[in-house]
């Protein structure tokens, strides 16, 4: 890989929906100098200047398969070191713990994964709650010190992201929520600290707004 070009690598561990996020982040990226690559290589994630962390399915097979593919330390040391992007299991892997499985995450963000609890209740409009949550909800901007996280830059608040998730993220600190949205609950849907930047929701499903945050990531210099 030439180290002078500028290249975002897809982690592919086998468990993330690789088509649709590196396609749109190869549209973000248009016209913009950045490389983008799909990569299971442990070398290829260490050269990247920037890495995306997708994921989907139950978090254990997701911890099992960044564990055997050889992928783990490469995506540690990124998370240390240079901008990364988690995208729905993806984020929920950046937390110490999750219920699904009774499963240790990588424990970048402290806090834990809980599963919705939403038997018997109904929403505002009188329809049940379905676990999952699966379509289209509203996200807060959640400000620290009076300012969003430089990610969602141009994004207006309470923008319409797509979510398919049964469990939920809840960071120990609050400082470390950077977007939130309600369903029964209120839960984190966006996470960030230093040079990491997460969503539950699936950005590559969410149109022009979820283009927006993946070209954000590419010129965001935490």
């Amino acid at each position: 890989m030439n180290s002078e070009v500028k290249t975002v690598v897809v982690v592919d561990y086998g468990m993330g929906n690789l088509r649709s996020v590196s396609q749109a982040v190869q549209a973000a990226a248009e016209g913009s100098g950045w490389r983008v690559a799909v990569s299971a290589s442990p070398d290829q994630v260490r050269a990247a200047q920037r890495v995306v962390l997708p994921g989907q399915g139950a978090m254990p097979d997701c911890m099992r398969e960044l564990r055997e593919s050889g992928l783990l330390e490469p995506v540690l040391e990124a998370a240390a070191s240079k901008p990364l992007f988690g995208v729905c299991v993806g984020m929920q892997m950046l937390l110490d713990h999750s219920a699904e499985g009774d499963t240790p995450g990588l424990g970048l963000i402290p806090g834990e994964v809980l599963k919705f609890d939403l038997a018997g209740r109904t929403q505002p409009d009188g329809s049940r709650y379905k676990v999952p949550q699966m379509g289209w909800n509203r996200v807060r901007q959640i400000r620290h010190a009076g300012i969003v996280h430089p990610v969602w830059a141009g994004v207006p608040d309470d923008s319409w992201f797509y979510f398919v998730h049964s469990f939920y993220a809840r960071p120990a600190d609050p400082a470390h929520v950077a977007g939130e949205a309600d369903y029964g609950v209120p839960f984190a849907a966006a996470i960030a600290r230093d040079n990491i930047f997460a969503t539950q929701f699936h950005p590559e499903k969410s149109a022009e707004h979820g283009l927006a945050l993946y070209r954000n990531f590419l010129h965001w210099n935490p």
